[in-house]
């Protein structure tokens, strides 16, 4: 494209922006803008659309076809026990603090179609924590969280679900937990009695219960810094004193606006801890 012609396509892309906040509420204007254009550009070659005009035409007239359209606004790639050692970490370090509690609330932000969920809750069964744990699973994709809620996933990415879990220190075999029918592995719902699936914005909405740990992996580095920033400030204002908050490999609190409210727990892992208010 050349300079003229990009200069065109990220103002129409900032009119659908705004015209997809104005229209349904959901608030995209804080997304890393290049992560955006590369989407937005799947979407017009998905549907057909020669112009972003042409996309915002239909998403704006079009209920139903936003429902469909959205996908392309958020991003779901996940896998279950992704970064083993982030999980390790968890059963080895944080879950021992968990245990402590007489009750737990644990915030999947951003849980996409739900592989960290199922992971988290298998892990919570195996030390003996689910029973007494709540998990909030929330993300601003109705079709991802329907796709959370029923745990399906294809058979074929089971072998690397399988290989994560054990290096993450599962205390059992993974095929435990699930049973496979018509080229699917569908996990025991039994696992997400605890949990609640809900919709929820980190760009819009505010904060819903006090919890003890939140994990939101691989969702800030599509934000612009000051989402980020919300974001942050959010997960400080839901967790307890010395609470924990995991990220993803990529991402750190380093030179955030909430950075002074945490210490690092397990830098390597990015996993921290809310510091108590002195």
């Amino acid at each position: 494209m050349t300079d003229e012609a990009t200069s065109l396509f990220d103002i129409e892309l900032r009119l659908l922006l705004d015209a997809v906040y104005l229209r349904y509420h959901y608030d995209f204007r804080g997304y890393a803008f290049s992560s955006l254009r590369r989407r937005v550009r799947h979407a017009m070659t998905r549907f057909g659309c020669e112009r972003v005009s042409d996309l915002q035409h239909r998403i704006i007239h079009e209920p139903e076809f936003f429902a469909e359209a959205i996908q392309y606004f958020t991003v779901q790639v996940s896998e279950m026990f992704r970064d083993p050692g982030y999980f390790r970490t968890l059963r080895e370090e944080v879950v021992p603090v968990l245990t402590t509690y007489p009750s737990i609330k644990v915030w999947v932000a951003g849980c996409s179609s739900g592989e960290e969920v199922w992971s988290l809750a298998i892990l919570l069964a195996e030390e003996g924590l689910l029973e007494r744990s709540m998990i909030y699973a929330t993300d601003i994709n109705p079709d991802a969280l329907a796709k959370a809620q029923r745990g399906t996933y294809r058979v074929d990415r089971v072998a690397q679900f399988t290989r994560n879990y054990l290096a993450a220190g599962g205390r059992g075999s993974l095929s435990d937990y699930y049973t496979s029918a018509y080229g699917n592995a569908m996990f025991d719902r039994r696992l997400t009695q605890q949990v609640v699936f809900a919709d929820h914005s980190l760009a819009t909405d505010s904060v819903f219960s006090e919890v003890h740990f939140v994990s939101c992996r691989n969702v800030l580095i599509y934000f612009n810094r000051a989402l980020q920033d919300r974001a942050v400030g959010l997960f400080c204002d839901s967790l307890v004193r010395k609470g924990f908050l995991g990220l993803g490999s990529k991402e750190s609190l380093q030179f955030g606006a909430h950075a002074d409210k945490f210490e690092a727990f397990a830098p390597e892992q990015r996993i921290y801890q809310r510091k108590v208010p002195g």
